[in-house]
């Protein structure tokens, strides 16, 4: 099926032509949208999540993979139910397959962590969290910080390097399983200061840490999928999915729709973007980012209600380079899989 693309130009102004449209009357469009997701998903299965077997190794009990997309380890000693982890296989720019959205590791998970990693051949990992909140543990330290080895169970996780950018640290791991002649290089990517069920502080920040993955996969054979995580792998790894995924239909001069991108994701794992602030700010992040980081005639507030903008005011900056761009028009029909429409 042959794909109508669109200038860059033509997605910009049909872009913000919508964002004028869902933000107005204090953001009703957008509201009205994200209530009609929340049951989508809500009757997949979740049974093997759900096993006693199962149930210490989820970080959340409320917080589960579907059983018809859950990545299946391989089994171990006869243990039927060492195939399990708290990970799905999400859609992307291409197929059903392009991501593994899970759970940040836990100090009894971090072997089968890395042990999906090995067995699903993946090259890059993406961690949106950062280890701890004040006193709460939202991810637990599988890799070395600094350049040196752990091990957990069969792995070998060496740190060659690491380096920092704007606001994210980039690792370069050495994988080695024991027994095994071979060993793998994995890049560790890690945005550390995106809060727990929010938004980073403007869209910038996390537009220049998307764009560098985006083009990172674009440049190296698709192997494997990508790993990408928070602490419940739901909220902000649904949010960084869908603007990575919604970059890639721009570049290739597809005009993207938002709301099919997340409804499918949730089709796929529970909770998808999980909140209204995490909703408006993708349209904030890619407009921004389609505009080339240029100021818009919308201000930050008028993206965001008014309980949000009272709980960010104190960190939020009020600057030109915080103002989100241009807007998106829903060219796309939301019931269709927008993947499908992608050129070969």
């Amino acid at each position: 099926m042959r794909v109508q693309t669109s200038s860059r130009a033509e997605i910009v102004r049909a872009f913000e032509s919508t964002c004028q449209r869902l933000s107005a009357s204090d953001n009703r469009g957008f509201k009205q949208e994200f209530e009609e997701l929340k049951n989508v998903g809500k009757d997949l299965s979740t049974k093997a999540a759900d096993l006693e077997a199962n149930k210490e190794k989820n970080r959340y009990p409320y917080i589960l993979p579907y059983d018809h997309c859950r990545v299946r380890l391989s089994i171990q000693n006869s243990y039927l139910n060492s195939d399990y982890i708290n990970a799905n296989f999400v859609p992307g720019g291409g197929s059903e397959r392009d991501f593994i959205c899970t759970q940040g590791p836990m100090r009894d998970t971090i072997g089968d962590f890395w042990r999906m990693v090995w067995e699903q051949n993946v090259k890059i990992i993406v961690m949106v969290t950062a280890l701890r909140h004040r006193d709460l543990v939202l991810c637990d330290e599988y890799w070395s910080l600094q350049p040196g080895t752990v091990y957990h169970g069969p792995f070998q996780v060496t740190t060659m390097a690491r380096k920092q950018g704007p606001n994210y640290f980039i690792s370069t791991i050495n994988l080695r399983q024991r027994d095994s002649p071979t060993d793998r290089i994995i890049t560790h990517y890690h945005y550390p200061s995106w809060p727990d069920r929010g938004v980073p502080k403007d869209p910038s920040s996390l537009c220049t840490f998307t764009d560098h993955v985006r083009q990172h996969l674009e440049a190296i054979p698709h192997l494997g999928p990508a790993v990408v995580h928070c602490s419940a792998g739901v909220g902000r790894s649904g949010t960084f999915v869908t603007l990575l995924w919604l970059m890639q239909l721009c570049v290739r001069g597809i005009r993207p729709d938002v709301r099919a991108a997340v409804a499918d994701l949730r089709l796929h794992r529970m909770w998808m973007v999980q909140n209204l602030e995490q909703y408006i700010f993708v349209h904030q992040c890619l407009l921004y980012w389609l505009s080339g980081g240029k100021s818009s005639c919308f201000t930050h507030t008028e993206y965001t209600n008014r309980e949000v903008r009272k709980r960010n005011r104190h960190h939020r900056r009020k600057h030109p380079s915080d103002q989100p761009p241009s807007a998106l028009q829903q060219m796309l029909q939301p019931g269709k899989i927008l993947r499908r429409l992608l050129p070969s």
